[in-house]
């Protein structure tokens, strides 16, 4: 499996950060609605996982029948694996490359993110494979489902960590470019 980064991406990938610190953006005059829906869509990814993490803590704790949380593994996996990978392939085919075209400079940046989303691409296969793995079992070998679903846990656990380190540096890296060349306004 490659490997998660765990640092942020460096000072001279963030140079406008500097200048169009997080705090500010809300009353930016060009932070414009589409910043703050793709911003959302970070945020529902990250409240997905951790759906599904709570789930599956709920029911190694025997707090959610066997069938309800396949259910609920099936559907917020399903949700979130979906959507994960329409935001991703969007963004490295459509809007990194409009971002490299206004200001270059941050090319290496972009990179780094979309690198990121072949980590990601693992992640996401891995995860999908081993929630499959419970949601069969659970018909078949309930305790072995239960054993299974330890594994959905942790890889959900590092799904939320992978996911804070890179949604933060995407942000962080792509909003005061947008900010700065008045762009999706």
């Amino acid at each position: 499996m490659p490997t998660i980064r765990q640092k942020a991406l460096p000072e001279d990938m963030r140079l406008l950060l500097r200048d169009y610190p997080r705090e500010a953006w809300p009353d930016h005059p060009n932070f414009a609605a589409s910043i703050q829906n793709w911003m959302g869509a970070h945020v529902m990814f990250g409240q997905l996982a951790e759906l599904i993490r709570l789930n599956t803590e709920a029911y190694l704790e025997k707090q959610f029948d066997p069938d309800d949380h396949a259910r609920r593994l099936s559907h917020y996996g399903n949700l979130l694996v979906r959507n994960l990978h329409g935001h991703h392939h969007w963004e490295d085919r459509r809007f990194f490359p409009e971002l490299s075209a206004a200001d270059g400079r941050f090319d290496p940046g972009l990179q780094t993110l979309e690198s990121d989303h072949l980590v990601l691409d693992n992640l996401l296969d891995r995860f999908t494979r081993q929630s499959n793995c419970v949601v069969t079992l659970t018909q078949m070998d309930e305790p072995q489902a239960r054993e299974e679903a330890n594994r959905v846990h942790e890889m959900t656990t590092v799904l939320e960590g992978f996911l804070t380190r890179h949604l933060t540096d995407e942000e962080d890296l792509v909003v005061p470019i947008l900010l700065h060349h008045k762009m999706r306004g």
